[in-house]
C-alpha cells in the first residue's frame, strides 16, 4: 500500500485516520457510514491486513452497511506463488461482500472505483472490495473519473408495483388487528419521515426490530417497543396476534419471529416492502410482495391513502388498542433499583436523561446491547449503531470513532461490557491521537453475561468460562491511554458520573460501573421457541 500512501501524503483532500487494527478500521468505516448515509471507506494491505478485515466486512455485510474496502495485495507476477503475506483476498471475501473486484491494470482502476462506490450504495446496501496489486498502484495513467455508471447485469429495481400498491392499501384499510413492522431497512432508506407519517394517519400500532430502532419514535405512544427475543411482551403478543402486517425493509428473521411454524399458526395477510426480492418469503410466505425502494414505496402509499376519504374501522381499532394496552400493563420491562447494586437498566435509563435521548448511541454485543436497545428511547434515525445480524464483540469502540468523526459536535456514546471492550481497547489509542470525545459506558459485570444467562437458564447454573477472572483497572488502564477514567460503585453516583463525562466536551470519558452480576435481560424468547412463548422473569423459570 505504500504508492497509495505516497500519494495521500502529497494531498489533503483526503482525510486519513489511522486506527491500531483492521478490524477497528472497517468498523470505523461502518459507524461513519450507519450515521450518515455515505459509504464507508477502509484501507488496509494484503494478508494479515486483509483477513483482519474480514471480520468488519462481513459485520456490515449483514447489516447491509455501503463500504468500500480497498485492500493492498502482492505484485501481479507472483501472484498465486505463495508471495509474503499473499492471500486470496476476492476467493476469502467472496462470500461476505456484495461484490468484489481484483484489478489487474492501472486504467481500471478509476471505472472500478466508481463501480464500487455505486455498487455499495445502491439496491441493497452492502460492502465492496477493491483488491489492487502493488505494481499496479505503481503504474501511472491518464484518466477521467467517470461520471456515471453502466452495468448491464446490475439494475436494482427502485420503484414498486403499483397494482401490490393499491392492493397493500386496500388490505390495510380493512384490517381489523392491524400491525406495523418496521425494520432497518428503514433507516437505511432513509425512509423514516414517511413510514412515520403513514402510521399516524392510518393510526395503527407499530414496533421495531433491532435494527430499525429508530425508523419511528420509541416515546410515541403508537409505539409498542422493540419486538422478538429480548422484544416487549405487548409488541410479540399484538406481532402474533395481527391480521394484517405491514413490514417494512424486514427480514422476519430467527431473533424476530422465532419458530416460522409457531409465526404461522396464526391466520394473517402479510404485506412485504423491501429493495432485495430474495428477502420476501424467504422464511414466512407473504401475500403482498413489493419490491422497490422503502422510501419511493412509502411516498406511493401515502399518495394513494390521501387520496381517498376510506379509513379503517375506527371501533375495531380501538378494540385492538385496548387490548395492546391491556398486554401493555404487565409493564415488561419493570425493574428494581435498590441502594446497595447497581442495576444496568438503571444506567442505561439515566444515559438516556442526561444526554436528553439525542445521543448517537454505539453498542458492543451482549447483555448490554440488548438493555440499550430496551432503555435508551430512539426517536431519531442513525442514532442507533450496533451489530445486529453478525453480532459482533469490539464493534462498539472503533464504530463510535467513525460517528464521531461524521459528528464532530455531537455526543457520542459506545456502551459496553467489559468483555467486549477488551477485543478493540488498542483503539484509545487512536482516540487520544485524534482527539475523539467519546463517553465509554461500560457495564461491568465481570461476565460474558449473555453467555453466563443462557447458562443460567438452559445449563444448570454451569458457567463454564463465562467468568473473567483477571480483569484490569479499567480507570486507570484509560487514564495511561490519556483519557479520564471513572469508575462508579453506588446507584447514587450514576447520574452524576454521566453528567460530569458529558460535560467534558473535549475529552474521552471511560466510566467503568460496577453492576449487578445477577442481573438478566428480559423478556426472552428461547431460540426456536415461538413470540408468545416469552420468559417474562426469574419466577417463569
Amino acid at each position: 500500500m505504500l504508492y497509495i500512501y505516497d500519494e495521500l501524503f502529497k494531498q489533503d483532500k483526503v482525510r486519513h485516520v489511522l486506527v491500531r487494527h483492521e478490524q477497528a478500521a472497517v468498523h470505523a468505516a461502518d459507524g461513519y457510514a450507519r450515521s450518515t448515509d455515505k459509504v464507508g471507506v477502509a484501507l488496509v494491505t494484503s494478508g494479515p491486513g486483509a483477513t483482519n478485515a474480514v471480520t468488519g466486512i462481513a459485520t456490515a455485510y449483514c447489516d447491509s452497511i455501503p463500504l468500500v474496502v480497498i485492500s493492498g495485495q502482492v505484485p501481479s507476477a507472483v501472484i498465486g506463488q505463495d508471495a509474503f503475506q499473499e492471500v486470496d483476498t476476492v476467493g476469502i471475501t467472496r462470500p461476505c461482500v456484495k461484490h468484489n473486484f481484483l484489478v489487474r491494470d492501472v486504467r481500471d482502476i478509476a471505472d472500478t472505483i466508481k463501480k464500487a462506490f455505486y455498487l455499495a450504495k445502491t439496491g441493497r446496501p452492502g460492502p465492496v472490495l477493491v483488491d489492487i496489486p502493488k505494481d499496479i498502484t505503481a503504474q501511472k495513467c491518464e484518466f477521467e473519473y467517470p461520471q456515471t455508471v453502466s452495468m448491464r447485469s446490475y439494475n436494482p429495481v427502485v420503484k414498486g408495483h403499483h397494482g401490490q400498491i393499491k392492493k397493500a392499501l386496500q388490505l390495510l384499510l380493512g384490517a381489523r388487528r392491524p400491525m406495523v413492522y418496521i425494520g432497518g431497512g428503514v433507516v437505511l432508506g432513509d425512509a423514516a419521515d414517511k413510514l412515520t407519517a403513514l402510521v399516524r394517519k392510518l393510526g395503527f400500532p407499530c414496533t421495531n426490530t433491532l435494527m430499525g430502532l429508530g425508523g419511528f419514535p420509541a416515546t410515541d405512544r403508537q409505539n409498542v417497543g422493540m419486538l422478538g427475543m429480548h422484544g416487549t411482551y405487548e409488541a410479540n403478543m399484538a406481532m402474533h396476534y395481527s391480521d394484517v402486517l405491514l413490514a417494512v425493509g424486514a427480514r422476519f428473521d430467527d431473533r424476530v419471529i422465532g419458530s416460522p411454524a409457531h409465526f404461522a399458526s396464526e391466520p394473517r395477510k402479510i404485506i412485504h416492502i423491501d429493495i432485495d426480492p430474495s428477502s420476501i418469503s424467504k422464511r414466512v410466505k407473504v401475500d403482498v410482495p413489493i419490491v422497490g425502494h422503502v422510501d419511493e414505496v412509502l411516498g406511493e402509499l401515502l399518495s394513494l391513502l390521501d387520496a381517498t376519504s376510506e379509513r379503517p374501522d375506527q371501533e375495531s381499532l380501538g378494540v385492538w388498542w385496548k387490548q395492546i394496552e391491556e398486554w401493555r400493563r404487565r409493564d415488561c420491562l419493570k425493574f428494581n433499583q435498590g441502594e446497595e447494586l447497581i442495576k444496568p437498566q438503571f444506567v442505561i435509563q439515566k444515559l438516556w436523561e442526561v444526554t436528553g435521548g439525542d445521543a448517537f448511541v454505539t453498542s458492543d454485543v451482549g447483555q448490554h446491547q440488548m438493555w440499550a436497545a430496551q432503555y435508551y428511547k430512539f426517536d431519531k434515525p442513525r442514532r442507533w449503531i450496533n451489530s445486529g445480524g453478525l453480532g459482533t464483540m469490539g464493534f462498539g469502540l472503533p464504530s463510535a470513532m467513525g460517528v464521531q468523526l461524521a459528528h464532530p459536535g455531537s455526543p457520542v456514546a459506545c456502551v459496553t461490557g467489559e468483555a467486549s471492550i477488551q477485543m478493540n481497547i488498542q483503539e484509545l489509542a487512536t482516540c487520544r491521537q485524534f482527539r475523539l470525545p467519546i463517553k465509554v459506558v461500560m457495564l461491568n459485570n465481570r461476565y460474558l453475561g449473555m453467555v453466563r444467562q443462557w447458562q443460567e437458564i438452559f445449563h444448570g447454573n454451569r458457567y463454564s468460562e463465562s467468568y473473567m477472572d483477571s480483569l484490569p483497572d479499567f480507570a486507570r488502564l484509560a487514564e495511561a491511554y490519556g483519557h479520564v477514567g471513572i469508575r462508579v460503585d453506588k446507584p447514587g453516583d450514576v447520574e452524576g458520573a454521566l453528567r460530569e463525562a458529558f460535560s467534558r466536551k473535549s475529552d474521552l470519558v471511560f466510566l467503568d460501573f460496577q453492576v449487578d452480576q445477577t442481573e438478566n435481560v428480559y423478556p426472552m424468547v428461547q431460540g426456536g421457541k415461538g413470540l408468545t412463548d416469552m420468559i417474562l422473569s426469574a419466577e417463569d423459570l
